[in-house]
Parts: C-alpha cells; sequence; structure tokens
C-alpha cells in the first residue's frame, strides 16, 4: 500500500485542500473500521471532549462515531471487509479511503492520531503518518499472539504508544521495546442491558416463560451472509422439538428487509423469531443460551455470563490461508483467555445445522454444563480490568499529544 493511486474518493463530498482556519484548539485523527472499534471510538470521542472542550476529531468511522460528532470522512461500513477474497473485492474503496484520510491529515495537520484496532488498514496509515511527523497512539493490539507476529516490530517503528487491552499483550510489546500501557477492557463498562427484562420481552413480543435462544451473526455484512443461514436453519430444526423463540442481534449496519428474507429463505415463517437492532447487550443479558460469531461478540456474551456456542464461517480461500497461519489452538478471544476450551467452536466445515443443533439442544439439558461455562466466565472477567479503561485511555493520548513548548512523547 505504500504506493497507492491517487483517485477520487467518492465515499464523501469532495473536500476542498485550502488550510484549515487558525485556532488554539487541539485537532485529532482518529481511525476505527469494525463495529466494535465504532463503538470504541464514540466513547474515546466523547471522554476526550469531556476533557479537552475545544478539541476537534475527524477521520473515519461509523454511526457511532458521528453520534459522538467525530467529522468521519469516511465511512468505516463501506471499508470495512473480512477475509482475503473480500478484501480484494473492496480494494478500491479501501485505497481511496487511505488516501483521503492522508490528505486531510497534510490540510488538518492532527497533534495526534488514534489508530483503532483494523491492522490491515491502520499498520499502513501508522506508517505514513509517522512519515508526517505526527505522533500515533495505536488503541487495541493486532493479534500479533496468534498470528503475523513481525507486526509488533512494525508497531514498534511507527506508534508513539500501544493501548493493549488484554493483560498478557502488555508483555509481548514491552519485550520487544514497544511503548505500551494495559488500561483494561473498554467492555467492562459498556456491556450492560439497557432494557429491564420485561420490557425487553414486551417489546419483541416475546413470552419472557419459554427459553429463548440469542442469534448473533455478525456486524459485517459478509460474515451475516455467511453465517445467518446456518443459524436460523438450525433455529427451525431445534423449534421442530421444544418449545422455543429466538432473538436476531443485529447490527444498525446490517438491512433489515435483508434480513426478513433471509428469515423466510430459512423456512422461519412458524418460528417465533424476533429481530433486535442494536440491542446486543439486552439480548444476551436476557436470553438462555447464544449461537454467537467468533469475534468481540464473544467475550460480550462471557461479561453477560451468557452459556453460548460459537460459530464462524468464511470463503474457502480465506480459511485456507488462515488455518496455516494462527498460531493458537483456539478461535475465540474466550477459549483463548481461558487457555481451554470453555465454549464449543464449531468453525468453518463444522459449523453445520445438525452440530449448532446438538450443542445447543446439550446446554439446554445441562444446567451443570451452562453452570460450569459460567465460572469459566467470571474469571476471564475478573482478568479485564477495574473499569474505567476509556477514561484511562483518553489520558493517555492527550498525554502524547504534543502542546506548546512540549514535543510529543
Amino acid at each position: 500500500m505504500d504506493s497507492l493511486p491517487q483517485v477520487e474518493n467518492p465515499l464523501t463530498q469532495a473536500a476542498t485542500l485550502e488550510a484549515p482556519p487558525p485556532g488554539p484548539g487541539l485537532r485529532i485523527m482518529m481511525v476505527a473500521g469494525e463495529r466494535s472499534g465504532d463503538i470504541y471510538g464514540a466513547a474515546l470521542a466523547r471522554t476526550l471532549a469531556a476533557r479537552a472542550p475545544d478539541v476537534e476529531i475527524f477521520g473515519c468511522g461509523g454511526d457511532a462515531m458521528r453520534d459522538a460528532d467525530v467529522d468521519t470522512l469516511v465511512d468505516a461500513h463501506r471499508i470495512a471487509v473480512a477475509g482475503i477474497t473480500e478484501v480484494i473485492g473492496g480494494m478500491t474503496r479501501v485505497y481511496r479511503a487511505f488516501h483521503r484520510l492522508l490528505e486531510e491529515a497534510d490540510r488538518r495537520r492532527p497533534a495526534v492520531a488514534v489508530l483503532i484496532d483494523f491492522p490491515d488498514f491502520n499498520l499502513r496509515l501508522a506508517k505514513k503518518l509517522k512519515q508526517r511527523g505526527i505522533p500515533v497512539v495505536y488503541f487495541v493490539s493486532p493479534q500479533v499472539w496468534a498470528w503475523r507476529q513481525g507486526r509488533v516490530q512494525q508497531l514498534k517503528r511507527c506508534v508513539a504508544k500501544m493501548i493493549v487491552i488484554f493483560d498478557f499483550e502488555e508483555e509481548i510489546y514491552r519485550s520487544a521495546g514497544v511503548p505500551v500501557e494495559y488500561l483494561g477492557h473498554p467492555l467492562v463498562d459498556m456491556a450492560r442491558a439497557r432494557q429491564i427484562r420485561a420490557e425487553f420481552f414486551s417489546g419483541l413480543w416475546l413470552d419472557p416463560a419459554v427459553p429463548t435462544i440469542a442469534l448473533l451473526p455478525g456486524s459485517r455484512m459478509k460474515e451475516v451472509t455467511a453465517n445467518l443461514p446456518l443459524m436460523l436453519g438450525a433455529a427451525v430444526r431445534l423449534a421442530e422439538k421444544r418449545q422455543l423463540q429466538f432473538v436476531v442481534a443485529a447490527a444498525p449496519t446490517i438491512d433489515s428487509h435483508w434480513l426478513q428474507g433471509e428469515m423466510v429463505n430459512a423456512g422461519a415463517g412458524n418460528v417465533q423469531v424476533r429481530t433486535a437492532v442494536n440491542a446486543t447487550y439486552d439480548v444476551l443479558e436476557y436470553t438462555d443460551v447464544a449461537v454467537v460469531t467468533s469475534g468481540t461478540a464473544t467475550l460480550e456474551a462471557a461479561i453477560h455470563e451468557r452459556p453460548m456456542v460459537v460459530v464462524y464461517r468464511v470463503s474457502g480461500l480465506t480459511w485456507l490461508v488462515g488455518k496455516a497461519l494462527v498460531k493458537v489452538p483456539y478461535y475465540s478471544i474466550v477459549n483463548i483467555l481461558a487457555q481451554r476450551e470453555l465454549v464449543p467452536e464449531l468453525m468453518q466445515q463444522d459449523f453445520t445445522v445438525a452440530n449448532v443443533v446438538d450443542r445447543v439442544g446439550y446446554l439446554l439439558d445441562h444446567p451443570e454444563a451452562q453452570e460450569e461455562m459460567v465460572r469459566g466466565f467470571r474469571d476471564i472477567r475478573r482478568r479485564l480490568g477495574r473499569g474505567g479503561a476509556i477514561e484511562r485511555a483518553a489520558g493517555a493520548i492527550l498525554a502524547v499529544a504534543p502542546t506548546p513548548g512540549r514535543s510529543p512523547r
């Protein structure tokens, strides 16, 4: 990506290239490309604004960051891709977004850039920002402990501060000479239901006395397309022999009409399946068992102490390449943190309707298996910190930003 072509940007309205008006305010560039990063970025933006009321934040994000008054020049939803074949298909959009952000960094000259996860994009961006003399704070580590360990050295060359959200990551960077701080996990504060139980069930026209299964198919369209049909197929099969109801936790980035069409295609018309948009924490708080696409949602389910089955499916090429590169025995962060198979993982060819039916049925029939999971989840929760991660991260970011008379760290 070092020699990306200069092309027009279709993602936003054309920007003027004149210098921004002078002012005493603090300018921060913030870039997030995934739904979880968008949520963390929004929380960071609000905290930074509370600490520095004259702050101006711009960059790449989604609805959450826009709601936090971040000037999102690039919409994260347009460049969030998953897997090798998906990346190839979206390369033109990614190139344009990359150069759009660099042009704006040259124009606005931020005091610091905050890059949140999204490593394939943000590591390359960090290199270019470093060349421009813009200090970079990287928030949420790439999974260097799972694959592509060489990224640690890339980060060492181009970041002023690495902020990690898992305790074991701190030593990885410290031993490599990367300035690093472990500040806890943001989800400790964020993963909380907004409704009471009665409101949740009445709002979805569901019976609170009937066992309820959560379906979490992911936040990206490619993920949902690959994973939701199998989840719905399992729901239909499970409902044939049990009295159950189901809730699909849908990210706001997923088209609701398409979701309804998938339910029809899966033959779920006679099954109690409801869609809860942007209400993942309520879904996880009040359901009995969850089928969760591997990713941040598995940790959210663990924080809510929700027994789960973890699933995932990608293109065949992406799976083969990833399988050869991944260096950890488990795929879900829950099992990685537990250092054992605390929750069942149904990956790729093992992710079938029959297998999901079998694992969910086992959990429903064996309360002791659910209790064992919950004990493991509580151990994981203790490792995520005491709360306040976003506040501490905001302080670390402001400490890196240069102020008059002081150079950046």
